[in-house]
């Protein structure tokens, strides 16, 4: 059966793209090689080189390994912890609704 290829936009290619480029240059600042990266995070180097190229059909927890491997996986608890939209969405709707009195059974 032949694999899926990931649709994505435009927009969100370029955000992994950059990610990517982050994790690159994360791994170049600690001096470790792609080869050494990929060793201790039981990764292929293929995949590391896929990780930093922000290629969309790379596992979640691959990049999660490779930035543990590096000291940054506390940076993914930083995605979407401040949704202003959502927050502004949800506080537009929080309309307090008045209840029908309560029935008094006879």
């Amino acid at each position: 059966m032949p694999k899926k290829k990931t649709l994505l936009m435009p927009s969100s290619i370029k955000i992994l793209q950059e990610l990517g480029e982050n994790i690159r240059l994360a791994r170049l600042r600690r001096k470790l090689s792609a080869e050494q990266v990929a060793e201790r995070a039981h990764i292929s180097r293929l995949s590391l080189i896929n990780v930093e190229k922000g290629a969309p059909s790379v596992a979640m927890g691959i990049y999660c390994q490779v930035l543990f491997i590096l000291g940054l996986e506390k940076d993914l608890l930083k995605i979407a912890a401040d949704d202003l939209l959502g927050r502004k969405l949800q506080d537009a709707q929080l309309t307090v609704k008045e209840r029908a009195p309560k029935r008094k059974n006879k």
